[in-house]
């Protein structure tokens, strides 16, 4: 059988293609893609998992971080009913309907993957979904190499959570002997850690304490680690202090600075240098042109066409502000006319 042809982009291409942003359920912490999180038993995982669908699922931030308000399902395969309502009780007096609780699930092979695109195609604003435990919906090793197994299986559920842009968070164990870098604790082999989008491992200092750290990192976040503490009564965990220091996002301000921009002259044509002395603002060329490049659909939303091009010796960032805020029922790929070929604007300008 002949093999299929590549399907290929060029560099130029891709630059100017409108792709959707990342979508966060978490702002900064919690993107779409498969993730893992990791403990000892019985330090709490389950609870602080029931508090993350709970808080998705109201809209509440996590730890101080803003949450995309959308239905949540948490398949709790080792509980019960009751256990699990015991311990919804203890967060709220009124749960919403937008959190959804199942105690039996197929396994990843054995149909789980269609049990989760049912549940979809009934709760469309579903956003996160929690799998507790990873090991309750694995199936008996099909291959002597443990790596490939563990990386086709996982590989399944991130597929399904690419295909809808949900964040689906796979609950797991820690291994029993100890690492300098916790994320090599998980259990399994790199197949797993390698599949997944978001590594989570909640890891307590001493067995007897009620304060762990929560180590976070992935593709699409930065590394990040919390102190959190356990509080007994409420079961919740507590933010304590945020370790790494995180500067604000510069997506909305810039898109902000281009829009009033354009809302003024229309057109820019120029490099990134150029937009950002038009623009007045801070954020240095690369990461402006990032921005630009990264949140394109967005641009569009705000009746912005985009495209990025280079022209002799220089890259050439080109907007124009159409004014159909929200499209107005007009095409997202409309190009924009002629504009590449214009000179730059700025550089008619008198120094």
């Amino acid at each position: 059988m002949t093999p299929s042809k590549l399907e290929t982009l060029t560099g130029a291409a891709l630059m100017s293609m409108p792709l959707p942003a990342t979508r966060m359920i978490v702002e900064s912490l919690v993107p779409q893609g498969l993730h893992i999180l990791g403990g000892a038993p019985k330090i709490g995982k389950s609870w602080l998992t029931l508090w993350l669908c709970l808080q998705i699922a109201q809209g509440e931030p996590v730890w101080n971080l803003p949450t995309e308000r959308g239905d949540t399902l948490y398949l709790c395969l080792e509980d019960s009913f009751v256990r699990v309502q015991n311990r919804l009780l203890d967060f709220t007096e009124d749960a919403p309907d937008t959190i959804h609780f199942a105690t039996m699930s197929e396994t990843i092979a054995g149909g789980l993957v269609k049990q989760i695109e049912s549940f979809l195609a009934e709760h469309p604003q579903t956003n996160f979904i929690a799998i507790d435990t990873l090991q309750r919906v694995r199936d008996a090793a099909g291959e002597a190499n443990a790596y490939a197994n563990d990386y086709r299986e996982v590989n399944v559920l991130k597929s399904l959570a690419d295909k809808h842009r949900i964040a689906i968070l796979l609950i797991h164990h820690l291994r029993k002997q100890a690492d300098d870098d916790p994320l090599n604790m998980i259990s399994g082999t790199t197949g797993l850690t390698g599949a997944v989008d978001g590594i989570y491992v909640l890891k307590k200092d001493k067995r007897t304490g009620n304060t762990a750290k929560f180590i976070a990192t992935g593709r699409d976040i930065e590394q990040r680690e919390f102190t959190l503490e356990f509080e007994s009564d409420s079961h919740l965990w507590n933010l304590v202090s945020d370790d790494t220091e995180h500067t604000s996002s510069p997506v909305g301000a810039v898109l902000t600075a281009v829009k009033n921009y354009l809302q003024r002259e229309e057109i820019f044509i120029g490099s990134a240098t150029e937009l950002q002395t038009a623009l007045c603002i801070k954020t240095p060329p690369a990461i402006l042109s990032k921005v630009l490049g990264q949140n394109q659909q967005a641009l569009i939303t705000q009746g912005i066409q985009y495209s990025y091009a280079r022209t002799g010796l220089r890259r050439e960032i080109t907007l124009f502000y159409d004014g159909n805020d929200g499209n107005d029922s007009k095409s997202d790929t409309v190009p924009v006319p002629n504009l590449l070929s214009q000179v730059s604007l700025l550089s008619q300008r008198p120094p």
